[in-house]
């Protein structure tokens, strides 16, 4: 099977949902004119498919390898990253008073659909770029950001996010990592960081670590961390690369799946020779790692889309293929393609509709980010809002559709050779990172559903419902979803953590589901005014297989949202384990 990227379908969701168009008619997006847009989204996929994913199978049997205290990524990863920058694709989003092309976050989200729909753990290295951008774009001073901002935004260079140690994984304010002040602005960093993806690589010439650190006699908590910007190589008095930073790599994980994202065990200034500098005020940490998160938290959720594509693109060329048993009620009993048995069809579909469905919502929080930096008033909130929906839905469906990708191939799924178990492996950690999803769902409860007394979130459901009043399934989610926000408003914290989960669940589909409404009526528009295509017919039974099937499964989870904490704590510790 080759990958190819699904260039119609990002460009019809580009259109219809994201609003690309409306974007390009604002001063700072006039750039991304229809042809432009048409040729980024064309052309990344074109990369993607040449360049990155003929990497895939190798980054996943080899993977990146520990040498005499150095990265070193596969056979053919730096001379591809080196074409991806050459090429201008790390810059797409990136401030164009650094050298980037300042074009909105929604194209960059296509080209980093493209990327890692071709090979994920590779395209990680980008989406960890961006927030290293974000931040110092956000909270870093002239002078960082005339320092670091180019090579960045060129994708020259890299970053990474170090936030995690051995005894503070979630609970951020639990970390020890120190920065001593040096004078002017230097710090000395000391500590041990772990799960750094990408921390160490042979790709490029330095790398941005932002490191999290408590200043002395910093407050306890989240409230006494302190961000710092933390090269590989110091740089010269000229913006060279100076002499290596006390940074040791003690090792890399070995992982379930993305094995080639080497995911590093980083010590700083065993030596005492790690120098840093303070990004932002002190004490303004959780603030700036927030910059970091909140968008990368989006493109995680885009990783469920990526795996999803590929998976589903590569059941469908083996159900193509494969033959097996005459077709049920057929009139010959000779052995059909098993894309013929109505089981097979069953779970291709479901991967196609689901698809579909987490690329839309995707796309459609990208054009929210679009629209909040350009100060459009609620775009904010809505970001807000489809953050822990899109991260959590769009990570949970691309495991779903990755696990039936394995099934389609039946044995041979399990069978390694085949690349089809790759893509569960690799997917299964997008749920955990960047904030668990059920911590995701926490945030929804505790703080998206109380943004300006629960009206940002009422109002998004109204819309829904007001919206689907020809789609039975829809509406009757939506009113689901309103009776229990306004349930989840009078709960006690126990109870609305309890049913998190489930109304995050519930919510998102709702989303998706009047996004796949919105899709079904321009495709439907769309084949009346210029006739039917293959593309067309696609994409209208999916999406109303999405509505008519997979919609209505949400109201199942009303009761769970509503269950309470009680029956959660109804057994004790030791209870749990007999």
């Amino acid at each position: 099977m080759t990958f190819a990227a699904p260039i119609a379908e990002q460009l019809f969701v580009l259109k219809h949902i994201t609003g690309i168009d409306a974007l390009a008619q604002h001063g700072r997006f006039t750039d991304a004119t229809a042809d432009v847009v048409q040729a980024i989204v064309e052309g990344i996929g074109e990369f993607a498919a040449n360049e990155f994913a003929p990497l895939n199978r190798i980054g996943d049997v080899v993977g990146a390898r520990l040498i005499d205290g150095k990265v070193v990524m596969p056979e053919g990863f730096v001379a591809a990253y080196q074409s991806y920058v050459a090429n201008g694709w790390g810059s797409i989003n990136a401030p164009s008073d650094f050298g980037g092309q300042g074009l909105p976050f929604s194209i960059a989200t296509v080209a980093l659909d493209s990327l890692g729909a071709a090979n994920m753990a590779f395209a990680l290295c980008p989406i960890l770029s961006v927030g290293a951008i974000e931040a110092i774009n956000h909270h870093g001073s002239d002078a960082q950001k005339a320092a670091y901002l180019p090579k960045l935004s060129t994708a020259e260079w890299s970053g990474t996010m170090n936030l995690t140690e051995p005894q503070a994984g979630s609970d951020v304010g639990a970390l020890r990592a120190t920065a001593t002040p040096l004078g002017e602005g230097r710090y000395q960093i000391r500590g041990q960081k772990i799960y750094i993806s990408f921390g160490d690589h042979d790709m490029v010439e330095n790398i941005v670590h932002l490191v999290l650190a408590r200043t002395p006699d910093a407050p306890a908590g989240t409230k006494g961390i302190s961000l710092f910007l933390v090269p590989k190589y110091q740089l010269t008095a000229d913006g060279g690369i100076g002499k290596a930073n006390d940074i040791k790599v003690v090792s890399i994980e070995h992982k379930m799946g993305i094995n080639a994202s080497p995911t590093c065990v980083l010590a700083f200034g065993e030596e005492g020779e790690c120098v840093g500098e303070l990004i932002g005020p002190e004490f303004g940490g959780m603030r700036a790692m927030f910059t970091m998160m909140n968008n990368a938290r989006l493109n995680v959720g885009l990783q469920g889309v990526q795996i999803a594509e590929a998976a589903t693109q590569k059941a469908i060329a083996f159900a193509q293929e494969r033959v097996q048993s005459a077709k049920a009620g057929g009139a010959s009993r000779e052995p059909v393609a098993i894309i013929e048995h109505p089981d097979v069809r069953r779970m291709l579909l479901r991967m196609k509709a689901g698809t579909q469905a987490i690329r839309a919502l995707l796309y459609f929080a990208s054009g929210y980010v679009d629209r909040a930096a350009l100060g459009e008033a609620g775009a904010r909130e809505m970001v807000d809002l489809l953050t822990p929906l899109a991260k959590t839905y769009g990570t949970d469906l691309g495991s779903e559709i990755a696990s039936l990708g394995i099934q389609v191939h039946g044995g041979m799924g399990f069978i390694e050779e085949t690349g089809a178990a790759q893509y569960y492996r690799d997917i299964r950690i997008a749920a955990i990172y960047e904030g668990t999803n059920g911590i995701q769902a926490a945030d929804l409860v505790g703080r998206k559903l109380g943004m300006e007394g629960g009206d940002v979130i009422r109002r998004h459901v109204q819309a829904i419902a007001a919206d689907a009043k020809d789609c039975a399934s829809l509406a009757t989610v939506a009113g689901a979803c309103a009776e229990v926000t306004e349930w989840m408003l009078g709960a006690s914290v126990d109870d609305r953590l309890a049913g998190s989960y489930a109304y995050t669940q519930m919510m998102a589909v709702a989303t998706s589901g009047w996004l796949m409404l919105r899709q079904l009526r321009a495709a439907q528009a769309e084949q009346a005014a210029s006739g039917s295509n293959a593309f067309l017919k696609g994409k209208i039974i999916a999406c109303r297989y999405y509505l008519d099937v997979m919609v209505p499964e949400a109201l199942a989870l009303k009761n769970s949202a509503m269950a309470g904490s009680e029956l959660l704590y109804a057994l004790d510790a030791e209870g749990m384990a007999a």
